[in-house]
């Protein structure tokens, strides 16, 4: 039962009633599982290119892209309390007697905390670390030599000293260089200087953020940038956004009920990276590069990057031209057959767009109107890696409840791993996603497409959480790109290893791609 003082709260949050009953009748029904046609691979559904191929696309981007409004986008808002769990729950065991000390130096994988601890010294952020240290009167050294641990890791967890845990990840120094370390929100400044830049040489980034951080965003970049602008000969455009509290989700009780807190409001929560499209459609630009906060590498390493950047937003600039034409062309109506034929063909083999054989049967109005809806539609080249066992979304061909065949980007969650054809579709795959794509926003007339209504509303997520000691049900929106991008035009290309290298735990930070030379 909704009671009116429940009424007030979806009101104040900006959200319909009618969208509360739908998602407590996604919790009853549950979302239906992602039917797999096949997996996108290179040859079908998967774009590999050449060494040359790829610098001819670079260049392209490089020729053409003063003619476009180009931004890149980067969802910032997460925390990076969940790369330090290992070292807190560490904190709680240690005791510094004899015992947990050999254990501790007996660790010697990769991801342990003896691994971290004996390698501390290479973090980005060593030299902050000490100099907090010093000023409370401790040397990390002798810290280390007492086997004091619990200090040292509180002073880079808590606000005793640097309070990594309660920081966002885009607030913690990634990389070390001679003259300084950067913060990983800075590497991206460092990107946008030299893809994002228009004729007026103004890079422009926009940061999707909590509101409780954005202030310190603010600060770190107004503290930074200028050295960058100096050193690129450009002037850096950011913005920020926080999650609409109208994309706040319900939660419910394990029988479907709404959740209530200990006062008895409803409980809302966040409604997933999925609640982002809102931010990117509120945005002007014409192109539009996405990338996660974490995955980043040092100067050293970003050339790669750089050129497989420059190849997906060559490639959209391509791809966007040809559709722009057959679109005018389908718009102004007066079509042969042949020039018919040359769109649907264009539409099949460059664009993934999926033609019925009932297609063969229209007349040419219903062929036009076809083929116009089909290619009137926002476009996005989406960067794959090879699967080399890391977690994430893949690229698969995918059909939809009218037997149509689409690429989407699929998570296994989504997935019906006990039907054993599925299963045998997702071993077959040989890529996954890494968040690395570029999207066209606007139409063939300039106008900016609504992208709320290219979202498969059935391509949310259900997962288990607890509060107060009570297990409730929470709801994810379709994900940003996954299910809020479910019908657009989509591409995958190929794109190298290198371009990969996120940070989940801070373990990851000690990785090679990380360090300096």
């Amino acid at each position: 039962m909704i009671s009116p003082e429940d009424l007030k709260q979806i009101n104040d949050k900006g959200i319909e009633l009618a969208i509360v009953e739908k998602q407590i009748s996604n919790f009853k029904r549950g979302f239906p599982f992602i039917r797999l046609k096949a997996a996108a691979i290179p040859s079908h559904g998967l774009h590999s290119f050449s060494e040359e191929e790829a610098r001819k696309l670079a260049a392209y981007f490089d020729n053409n892209r003063r003619d476009y409004d180009i931004l890149k986008f980067v969802p910032a808002s997460g925390a990076a309390s969940r790369m330090f769990k290992q070292l807190f729950e560490f904190m709680e065991s240690y005791d510094g007697s004899p015992e947990t000390i050999a254990a501790l130096e007996a660790e010697t994988d990769f991801n342990s905390v003896g691994y971290f601890l004996r390698n501390i010294h290479k973090q980005a952020c060593y030299k902050d670390l000490m100099k907090v240290l010093e000023v409370n009167g401790l040397n990390i050294e002798q810290l280390r030599k007492d086997h004091d641990y619990n200090s040292i890791l509180s002073y880079f967890l808590t606000d005793q000293g640097l309070n990594y845990a309660k920081l966002p990840k885009g607030l913690l120094q990634f990389h070390w260089y001679e003259d300084d370390s950067r913060y990983a929100v800075e590497e991206h400044l460092v990107e946008a200087a030299n893809y994002s830049t228009d004729n007026d040489k103004v890079a422009k980034v926009h940061l999707t953020v909590s509101p409780e951080h954005q202030q310190k965003f603010e600060s770190a970049i107004a503290d930074k940038k200028a050295k960058h602008e100096d050193h690129y000969g450009v002037t850096f455009d950011v913005n920020f956004s926080q999650q609409k509290p109208a994309t706040d989700t319900i939660a419910v009780d394990m029988d479907n009920e709404p959740f209530r807190t200990s006062d008895g409001s409803l409980l809302f929560r966040p409604g997933g990276h999925g609640a982002l499209i809102e931010n990117l459609n509120d945005l002007d630009q014409e192109i539009i590069f996405v990338k996660n906060i974490d995955n980043i590498v040092p100067d050293r390493l970003r050339e790669t990057t750089y050129l497989y950047k420059k190849v997906i937003g060559g490639l959209l600039m391509q791809l966007q031209e040809k559709a722009f034409e057959a679109l005018d062309m389908l718009e102004d109506g007066n079509l042969s057959d042949d020039e018919l034929t040359g769109i649907k063909e264009m539409a099949e083999l460059d664009l993934n767009i999926f033609i019925p054989e009932a297609y063969e049967g229209y007349d040419n109005m219903d062929k036009i109107d076809f083929l116009f809806n089909k290619l009137n539609r926002p476009m996005r080249i989406c960067g794959m890696v090879k699967n080399e066992g890391e977690p994430g979304g893949g690229p698969f061909w995918v059909l939809n409840e009218n037997e149509e065949a689409s690429l989407q980007i699929v998570e296994s969650s989504q997935i019906n791993l006990d039907d054993l054809a599925q299963k045998e579709i997702v071993s077959s795959a040989t890529h996954f996603n890494p968040v690395d794509l570029v999207c066209g926003v606007k139409d063939f007339k300039g106008e900016a497409f609504d992208l709320k209504e290219f979202v498969d509303p059935n391509t949310g997520f259900i997962s288990v959480k607890s509060q107060g000691g009570k297990n409730l049900k929470a709801q994810e929106l379709p994900g940003l790109w996954n299910g809020a991008m479910a019908d657009w035009i989509t591409v995958f290309v190929e794109t190298p290893l290198i371009t990969f290298n996120p940070v989940k735990t801070i373990n990851d930070l000690l990785r090679t791609q990380h360090q300096p030379e």
